[in-house]
Parts: structure tokens; sequence; C-alpha cells
């Protein structure tokens, strides 16, 4: 193998600050079964006006027990995929983790005192009823996370 290739693959890896069952584990203690929601044409156009861009997905998987729902969603920041776990309850975010960062720069995303602006954050319209406060040099990151939040 080359070792260019080499070099690539070891400056891309992905960081899992918490596995997507470990975070569903967390918010249910015995995660239900999932739901889907279909991504049909209305549903991927509403979610295009606030990504800019089509959802990747033609459905997503969401946990619901109660009024509590956690989902689980992919929006690229610079380069790679970015995984986030929400959890919603009364419309309102309870919970914003990362999950699994896939960038070179921008990581700082993942901490607490970044994570808890989103805390009780609505939709305002198409807006989070929040302002959430930028990271110096994690711009990209932080606006797929403000993204992903809207969606």
């Amino acid at each position: 193998m080359p070792i260019l290739l080499l070099i690539a693959f070891a400056a891309h890896g992905d960081t899992v600050y918490l596995a997507p069952d470990d975070f569903l584990r967390q918010v249910f203690n015995e995660p239900p079964v999932p739901a889907l929601l279909w991504l049909d044409n209305s549903a991927q156009n509403k979610l295009s006006a606030v990504l800019g861009h089509r959802y990747a997905q033609a459905r997503l998987r969401y946990w619901r027990v109660e009024n509590k729902t956690a989902w689980i969603l992919d929006e690229v920041g610079k380069d790679y995929p970015i995984t986030a776990g929400f959890v919603i309850s009364d419309n309102r975010i309870l919970r914003a983790q990362v999950l699994i960062y896939r960038e070179t720069r921008g990581e700082e995303i993942h901490l607490p005192a970044f994570l808890r602006q989103f805390i009780d954050a609505h939709l305002d319209g198409e807006r989070l009823s929040k302002n959430i406060d930028g990271i110096t040099g994690a711009t990209l990151s932080v606006d797929a996370m403000r993204r992903m939040a809207q969606a």
C-alpha cells in the first residue's frame, strides 16, 4: 500500500464519544423498538429548508417513550458526517450529545459547555429559540449541530 494512502487513513479517524446504543440506553434504560419517519417529498422539502440539502436517507429512525423521543442524526461539518443524538420532550431539547466525530478540527463541540446551549431550545418558526454561540475554529461543526437541532 502506498505510504500516502496510509498517512491519509491515519489522519482521518472516527472519535466515538458515545456509541449510539449507549446513548439510547442512557436516555431510556431499556430502549424501545425504533419507529420510522418516512421522508416523503414534503418532509424532505422541510428538511432541505433547514439543512440546505436533502437528507441522505429515505427514513429516520427515532425512539419514543410517552412524550420523550430520541433522534440520532448525521450532518456533514466540513468534510465528514457528525453523528449526534438529541432528546426531545414537549417540543424542547432536553439533551444534545455528539456521538461520533469524524472531522479533523472542531471537536470542541462535544464539550458539555457547548452542548448545554441547546438545552430547553425549541423551534420558533424555522429557527431555534436560543442563540448558539460559535467556537473559533469549529464554525462548520457548530453550524452542523445547529442545523441538526433545527431539523
